[in-house]
């Protein structure tokens, strides 16, 4: 009954996307005849159905975009996926798809392909766009947002029928201590998966008496377990077994191997070990489970580093003005170098120099031994009190960005020494080196800065490190504008 509902879900999904897709490809047809032909082909036989049914591509774009979805697991009974993550992989199967379409495009030919034989182009910004690149550039922009929009809404209503009881998958928790327990209130939380935890099974080989686990039955021990499945069969099976019975694991998977029943293996590693999310890879076999890894591997630190280098020279442009003003002022009421050096500690724990306008009388002072600068400090200058109120003080990092030393965005990067300090007394503070420091954070923007509390700033740094992405980028940059600039704790 299981596969038989997802199946149904597998030909519903597939359908809505075609339709999609389709609207996205007639769409995009209707933005190249209006813009370059400035008129629709006929609807007569003669003149134009063969136009409407070739020019849109939707003979070739609709299973392209249905086996690449396929290929990006997009089919796949998932309901633990998160909406953002399925929106991210709606984007990479959407940009896929248009690759292949280009690629056929130069295969096949253009006029037995798209019927593209008008010469005409349209210049748009000084870029020349013929029929097929303005085609093209069309439905690479419509694909993945319409696409999204469908998944997105498709998802919602999934989520709102589960919440209230509608479409639950029943599942069997193997483990009835702390993990057990975990699990069972982590998907009970988690409503929109439509998860239900229908019982538990003790992980000793005997549970005598009947008895309850986070108000489900506990139906018997692992000796029962064969009985247990036979009578009541589930949905799923969830593994919790505690660290103590990782040993009954290899003979609980191969006496599980008899029901056809989904099996997912919860690992006991706590939270404060893995704070950034696990993820499970494969190597010839081998199940590998990754505690810590940077999340802007990848494609994702190449678009982060894009969006840096392309803000840096836009901040430097804005800002050039501001940058002359606060150097000469510096110049002129103080003697001493107009820019001052800092060793800092970015990704991975290299070190940099990090450019910083000079607000103390003297450059020696900047680098004292390491503490944070106190409110009053009579070593700032007048002027320097103004620049580190402003935060103008920190315009030349925009140069640190374009090396790569810094990001536009991540933890404020912080002094060896202080590392050196903190490392072994505040746990999980050196984590913040799983990616670059920033010259504005998610800790800067909620006012932790300068002589504040350094837990709570740990504690915003390590949320921004786990929940990376770079629309949380783009709103903490956002924030940055009404928030980071001036602030009572800026001093």
């Amino acid at each position: 009954m299981l596969k038989q509902r997802h199946q149904v879900f597998v030909t519903l999904f597939v359908c809505l996307d075609a339709i999609v897709v389709a609207c996205a490809c007639m769409i995009a047809w209707g933005v190249r005849r209006q813009m370059i032909e400035h008129a629709w082909p006929g609807l007569t036989v003669d003149t134009g159905v063969w136009h409407w049914v070739r020019e849109p591509l939707t003979l070739f774009a609709v299973p392209i975009t249905v086996l690449m979805f396929y290929a990006f697991g997009l089919y796949r009974p998932r309901r633990d996926l998160g909406l953002a993550a399925e929106q991210w992989q709606v984007v990479r199967a959407s940009l896929a798809t248009i690759v292949v379409l280009i690629v056929a495009l130069w295969v096949l030919g253009t006029e037995s392909f798209g019927g593209w034989t008008d010469g005409r182009v349209l210049d748009i910004g000084g870029v020349i766009f013929d029929a097929g690149r303005l085609q093209i550039a069309a439905l690479t922009l419509l694909l993945p947002v319409m696409l999204g929009i469908e998944r997105l809404a498709f998802r919602s209503v999934l989520r709102a029928l589960r919440a209230r009881g509608w479409n639950l998958r029943h599942v069997a928790v193997i483990g009835t201590g702390r993990l057990g327990r975990i699990t069972c209130r982590t998907l009970d939380r988690n409503v929109w998966t439509g998860i239900h935890v229908a019982y538990f099974v003790s992980h000793a080989d005997a549970f005598p008496g009947a008895g309850e686990c986070c108000g489900r039955p506990v139906k018997g021990g692992l000796r029962d377990l064969e009985r247990i499945l036979d009578s009541e069969r589930p949905d799923a099976v969830y593994i919790a077994l505690p660290t103590a019975h990782t040993m009954v694991r290899p003979e609980l998977l191969r006496r599980l191997e008899r029901y056809p029943v989904d099996v997912r293996l919860v690992p006991d590693v706590p939270l404060r070990h893995s704070p950034y999310g696990m993820v499970v890879s494969e190597l010839d076999g081998m199940p590998i489970l990754s505690l810590r890894e940077s999340p802007l591997e990848g494609m994702s630190g190449a678009f982060k580093r894009v969006i840096d280098v392309l803000g840096a020279l836009a901040g430097l442009v804005v800002f050039a003005p501001v940058m002359i003003a606060a150097a000469v002022a510096i110049a002129v009421t103080s003697p001493g170098p107009v820019i001052f050096r800092q060793r800092r500690v970015s990704l991975g724990g290299e070190e940099f120099n990090i450019l910083k306008f000079r607000t103390m009388r003297h450059a020696e002072d900047e680098n004292r031994p390491a503490s944070w600068t106190m409110r009053d400090d009579p070593r700032v200058t007048r002027v320097g009190r103004l620049l580190r109120r402003t935060s103008i003080d920190e315009l030349p990092q925009f140069f640190n960005v374009l090396v790569g030393d810094m990001s536009l965005v991540g933890p404020r990067p912080e002094r060896p020494e202080l590392i050196a300090r903190f490392r072994d007394d505040w746990r999980g503070y050196v984590l913040r080196q799983h990616v670059k420091a920033g010259i504005t954070g998610w800790a800067q923007v909620n006012g932790l800065r300068g002589d504040t509390s350094l837990r709570k700033r740990l504690q915003f740094d390590l949320f921004y490190v786990r929940n990376w992405s770079m629309g949380f980028d783009l709103k903490i940059i956002w924030l940055t504008l009404f928030r980071g600039f001036v602030h009572r704790n800026a001093h």
